[in-house]
C-alpha cells in the first residue's frame, strides 16, 4: 500500500510595492524553486503581484490564479478565497509546496491573511515579510515618518469622516491608505485641520508610473496604489 504523501508546506511571500529590486532574497529564492505559485488578481484584470515576481517564477510552474472582486460587498472576495484555498490546499495534500504571492508585506492589509485564515490550522504555513508601501512611500517621498516618542497613524481612507478626522487629530504623523475614490473627503479632511501644506500625495510608489506631489498638487482621481503621508509640527528628527 502506498503512503500517502507527505503534505506541502505553504508560503506566504511579501513582494513589497512594486519594484522587483524590492524582493527580499528568501522570498526570491522560494518563488524560483517553487512548484506551484498563487497569486490574486482583481476580476477580469492581470495580477498585478504576479507583475512584480514574473521573472522569477520557473517555467514549469504550476499557477493558481485567485480572482478576487474589489467590491463593498465583502461576500463574493470571501467566496474568492475560499475556492483559491480548496485549491492550494490540493497542492499541499499532494505533497506539493506552494509559494503564494502577495503584495507588499502579508500580514499588513495583505491578502495573503485570508488564506493563512483558512488553512493554516491543517498545513505548515511560513510567512515571509516584504517591504511595505508605508515605508517605500516615505522612503521615495523623502519624508521620515516617526522618531523618538512620535505617535505614527496608518489609517485606512474608507474610514467615516468624523473617525478620520478624530484619529487624524490624534497622531504626530500619518499615513493614510487605500486612498482611491475616498481622496475627495480625506482633502476636506485635512484641509479643515490646516494640515494640507504638510500632506504628500504618494501614487504607485516605487514603480515606472510612481508620482509624488504636494497634496494640493495632487490629481482630481486617485488609484487604489495610493498614499497621502502627513507630519506635523517641527521635525522630530532634527
Amino acid at each position: 500500500m502506498t503512503a500517502a504523501p507527505v503534505p506541502g508546506t505553504l508560503f506566504g511571500v511579501g513582494l513589497g510595492p512594486g519594484d522587483p529590486e524590492l524582493i527580499t532574497l528568501r522570498a526570491a529564492r522560494l518563488i524560483a524553486a517553487a512548484p506551484v505559485v498563487a497569486y490574486p488578481a482583481l476580476a477580469g484584470a492581470p495580477s498585478f503581484a504576479r507583475a512584480i515576481a514574473a521573472d522569477l517564477i520557473p517555467a514549469g510552474a504550476r499557477e493558481i490564479a485567485m480572482d478576487v472582486p474589489m467590491t463593498p460587498d465583502r461576500a463574493p472576495a470571501q467566496a474568492a478565497y475560499d475556492t483559491g484555498a480548496a485549491r492550494i490546499a490540493q497542492a499541499l495534500e499532494a505533497g506539493q509546496d506552494v509559494v503564494c504571492l502577495c503584495e507588499g508585506d502579508p500580514f499588513f492589509y495583505g491578502s495573503f491573511m485570508y488564506l493563512f485564515a483558512r488553512l493554516s490550522s491543517r498545513f505548515r504555513v511560513e510567512v515571509v515579510p516584504g517591504v511595505t508601501s508605508v515605508t517605500a512611500c516615505a522612503a521615495r517621498a523623502g519624508l521620515p515618518l516617526a522618531a523618538r516618542n512620535a505617535r505614527l497613524a496608518i489609517l485606512p481612507g474608507p474610514l467615516p469622516e468624523t473617525e478620520l478626522r478624530a484619529r487624524i487629530a490624534e497622531a504626530d504623523s500619518l499615513a493614510i491608505m487605500k486612498v482611491g475614490r475616498h481622496l475627495p473627503k480625506i482633502r476636506d479632511v485635512l484641509e479643515a485641520l490646516g494640515l494640507t501644506g504638510r500632506a504628500v500625495y504618494v501614487e504607485r510608489a516605487t514603480t515606472a508610473q510612481e508620482v509624488i506631489l504636494p497634496l494640493a498638487e495632487a490629481p482630481e482621481a486617485a488609484p487604489y496604489f495610493s498614499m497621502i503621508l502627513v507630519t506635523k509640527g517641527d521635525d522630530p528628527w532634527l
